[in-house]
């Protein structure tokens, strides 16, 4: 197959990756991870009202979430690739530039998940249960956000001659890396086309899905499982993609691996052992996801005690009318019986009052 054929079934690049609105920008990269973001909210929400939680925590959470989720992984970014920003002759302020592209996943998980924890005991929720239910909607919004790389042109594999190979611009061609290899240079004859490495995990990450939901159903997984599969099955396919790619990253080559390399390895052996260990110590899933002591009134519960309250009212107010009824003028005083028979029986001797009957008069 000829290079006029393969570029006849390569995948093309968008020409641009903005559109303007008057002076509002649209970008490509921008609008995948809105995408993604709703997708994992409403994938969540769902879950977790299956799994016994309130409709609208998720959404609540969310607010946590979000927020962290993207200085963590912007930051996971800068932190790992700093020369672009702040080497010689480089705007520290870019650093700030999250549309232009560059958010690491694992800072976003690690503080996005801080961010669910501490939304999470403020509504008095437990933690595990709801990673378990996000797990799935934040693999899917991976696969989703991964497109927002295509429209950057970023994010490539290496070249190769197979069908699916990807155009990519040579203004977008990276520099610093070693192709062909071992000759210390980076340089590609026209018209070569690239693994498409976006399009690998974006497939993959969909795969994860669907191994989550349903492991979840079949195994009943809880207390953190669905995140720790999740976990090892993200970094054993981001793993094999990441050594495909020969962007330009500060970090290429940590003991012949390029550093994203490691970090999968390392998080996979934690989530397996993570695994393992809840598997033993806490089978099974949560009987309840909140936190001891916040558990929401049952429905009804709050109508039954108002009734009885009121009852307990009718009651008193009962009692209170029965003693007004009673009459004190009504009883009799035997004393002034005993003058009455004095009068008409003159010396006759007075009857003791009948302490039966005096006493009914009061019950």
């Amino acid at each position: 197959m000829d290079l006029m054929q393969l570029t006849a079934l390569s995948i093309p690049s968008p020409s641009q990756g903005v559109w303007h609105l008057g002076p509002l920008p649209i970008r490509g990269y921008a609008l995948c991870i809105i995408l993604g973001i709703v997708a994992a909210i409403w994938i969540g929400e769902r879950r977790w009202v299956a799994r016994g939680g309130a409709p609208g925590d998720i959404q609540d959470l969310a607010v946590w979430a979000v927020p962290f989720g993207l200085v963590g992984a912007r930051a996971y970014h800068v932190a790992t690739d700093w020369e672009r920003y702040f080497g010689d002759g480089n705007n520290p302020v870019t650093a700030l530039y999250v549309w232009n592209g560059g958010l690491g996943i694992w800072g976003g998980v690690a503080l996005g998940a801080l961010g669910v924890y501490l939304g999470a005991r403020r509504k008095g929720l437990r933690f595990l249960p709801l990673v378990d239910a996000l797990a799935p909607g934040v693999i899917v919004a991976q696969a989703l956000g991964r497109w927002g790389n295509w429209f950057n042109q970023e994010l490539y594999g290496k070249p190769t001659d197979l069908p699916w190979g990807l155009e990519i611009d040579p203004s977008n061609w990276p520099t610093g890396c070693d192709y062909p290899p071992g000759s210390g240079l980076c340089t590609f004859e026209p018209g070569t086309l690239f693994h498409p490495t976006f399009l690998y995990e974006a497939l993959w990450n969909l795969a994860v899905f669907a191994l989550l939901i349903w492991a979840d159903r079949r195994f009943r997984l809880g207390h953190g499982r669905v995140f720790a599969l999740y976990v090892m099955g993200y970094t054993l396919g981001r793993g094999w993609i990441e050594y495909l790619r020969i962007d330009d990253v500060q970090l290429r080559d940590v003991l012949g691996l390029r550093f994203n390399v490691w970090t999968s390895i390392v998080l996979f052996v934690l989530a397996l052992a993570f695994f393992v260990w809840s598997a033993r110590t806490r089978p099974g899933r949560e009987e309840s996801v909140w936190l001891p002591g916040r558990e929401p009134e049952p429905e009804g519960a709050e109508g039954a005690e108002d009734a009885g309250d009121a009852s307990d009212a009718g009651d008193s107010s009962d009692a209170g009318d029965s003693s007004d009824d009673e009459d004190p003028s009504d009883d009799e005083d035997p004393s002034d019986d005993e003058g009455d028979e004095g009068d008409e029986g003159g010396d006759a001797p007075a009857e003791e009052p009948d302490a039966t009957a005096e006493q009914s008069k009061h019950d």
